[in-house]
């Protein structure tokens, strides 16, 4: 199912001894568009520290309480390493953090979650396919990179991006108004363009495979289409899921292939940028 990232804000984290806070925001991979870590603002628990929690984390989600349960104890995410919220995360914090709950990397691998499309399969003994599961003392690692080695960070924040201007083929149109997910990869599917302060517009989706690159200091999305064909595509209305027949249509307008040929349940890896 595909959720807006802008529902699931106040999400409530509950450890397995009590609720750890509420999300403020997604941290995505701008390489394969793929949601890695939620921010949790803790408030008065934690003097209103922010900590990063992975989907690898999660036990079921329970989306009718908005409430996310993760599988780990307030205490062994009171003591998770500190990561500066406000800046995009290296790949040194991120090995450093993984490290802490004993997890697999995430890179190296050819699905959206290394050797695993989602990301339960990527824990050892956890359900799904157990072929994309191997122990961890046997799992080759890829080299972490150490800090001041000119490595390129490639989290970011979702709340960062919003509002980030949409340059089309012929010119600038729209901007970011939020993030589509699917909630059992944490692939982000779509963006969501508003339109309005163009023309009398209303909101469109593009997807990540349409994206040719993000310019972070510009705060430019460039997508390889072109503004009659953005201003032409069907509306998004926030209150109505899409299904796949809608999400079929849209391709065909944008005369795109399909992300749904080799497999019914999820979506090919976006084109890095």
């Amino acid at each position: 199912m595909l959720r807006n990232t802008k529902d699931l804000h106040d999400y409530t984290i509950e450890a397995t001894d009590g609720a750890v806070g509420q999300v403020e925001d997604f941290y995505f991979d701008d390489r394969a568009w793929v949601v890695r870590y939620l921010v949790v603002d803790t408030g008065n628990w934690l003097l209103s520290r922010k900590v990063l929690v992975s989907p690898m984390l999660f036990s079921v989600p329970d989306w009718s309480t908005r409430t996310l349960s993760v599988t780990r104890t307030r205490e062994e995410i009171k003591a998770s390493p500190d990561i500066d919220t406000q800046l995009p995360v290296s790949r040194q914090q991120e090995a450093d953090y993984l490290a802490y709950y004993d997890y697999p990397y995430y890179w190296g691998g050819t699905g959206l979650w290394g050797s695993a499309m989602t990301p339960e399969q990527l824990l050892p003994g956890a359900g799904g396919d157990r072929s994309a599961q191997t122990d961890l003392s046997a799992r080759a690692v890829p080299a972490v990179p150490r800090q001041g080695d000119g490595e390129d960070p490639h989290l970011r924040s979702c709340d960062a991006v919003t509002g980030y201007h949409i340059q089309a083929i012929d010119g600038e149109i729209g901007h970011v108004q939020g993030f589509l997910l699917d909630d059992r990869t944490w692939a982000i599917r779509y963006m969501v363009i508003d339109t309005s302060n163009w023309w009398v517009g209303h909101q469109v989706l593009i997807a990540p495979p349409w994206i040719d690159a993000v310019s972070w200091p510009d705060r430019t999305v460039s997508v390889n289409l072109t503004r009659q064909a953005i201003q032409a595509a069907p509306a998004y209305d926030p209150l109505v899921q899409p299904d796949r027949a809608q999400e079929l249509g849209l391709y065909r307008h944008y005369g795109q292939s399909d992300q749904w040929s080799e497999s019914t349940d999820a979506p090919r890896v976006a084109v890095p940028i």
